[in-house]
């Protein structure tokens, strides 16, 4: 294994405090314009891209060629995407457990950070605001050495979210990074493992203390499982220990 020279992590449920509120708010919106669908159903695609999540509903409840399809997506998805702004304006964010020293430890070591959501970059920035990690990013979301993160890239920025690789990628190509084996990907949901295999990552973690239990991601492509960001640094030390070796 080389040297990590990238972590590249999911924001809500891994980075930032999740008490299922964007389920909530999903479920609201389907709700208030006449989208049926199951608590379950929603979580089983958190960390996709939202509007394609009412897409891929409205298709389910209204058939694949349905005239109004279109139509049923702009208005479920502009209906949450106003709920959903209002809830992180009003009640803020705040970072999970270990995430803040683990971000201190990997700028301690070089190691870059990259986050990647499938918020679209509206409430990507007011969760960022909120928590003071927009400080040091320029006009395309890409900081320093001394800022908090490197790299902030949103779903609604590249061709497609997860589970497609595209925003891992889009990490790697900016930050300079020599090879998705010098990248570890972070994630808490099914789709944020997905997109990690599909790039090719040297380490696809799943964090289990997010919207996604260890029963629930066991399935999923993944080297390894940790309960918090907390456990990071002293895997990645570990890792430095076999490269030395």
């Amino acid at each position: 294994m080389q040297p990590i020279e990238l972590v590249v992590f999911d924001m809500a449920g891994t980075t930032v405090t999740d008490q299922h509120e964007v389920e909530r708010c999903f479920a609201e919106a389907a709700a208030q314009t006449g989208l049926f669908v199951t608590d379950e159903r929603i979580l089983a695609m958190q960390g996709l891209a939202k509007r394609y999540v009412f897409e891929t509903l409205w298709k389910e409840q209204l058939g694949e060629l349905h005239a109004d399809i279109q139509r049923q997506v702009d208005v479920s998805y502009a209906t949450f995407r106003h709920i959903l702004e209002a809830h992180y304006r009003d009640h803020g964010a705040t970072p999970t457990e270990g995430c803040l020293d683990t971000f201190a430890y990997l700028r301690s070591q070089g190691i870059a950070i990259a986050l990647t959501t499938g918020f679209y970059r509206v409430v990507t920035d007011i969760i960022l605001e909120k928590l003071g990690w927009l400080e040091g990013l320029d006009k395309r979301y890409m900081g320093g050495p001394q800022s908090i993160i490197q790299l902030s890239i949103a779903s609604d920025e590249v061709e497609r979210g997860r589970p497609y690789p595209h925003m891992i990628e889009r990490a790697i190509n900016w930050l300079n990074v020599s090879s998705p084996k010098a990248v570890i990907n972070v994630g808490d949901t099914p789709s944020d493992l997905l997109s990690g295999r599909a790039a090719g990552v040297a380490l696809n973690l799943g964090v289990t203390n997010g919207t996604h239990s260890r029963d629930q991601l066991e399935a999923y492509p993944h080297d390894l499982l940790i309960g918090s960001l907390a456990e990071l640094p002293a895997l990645i030390e570990s890792q430095k220990e076999k490269i030395e070796v």
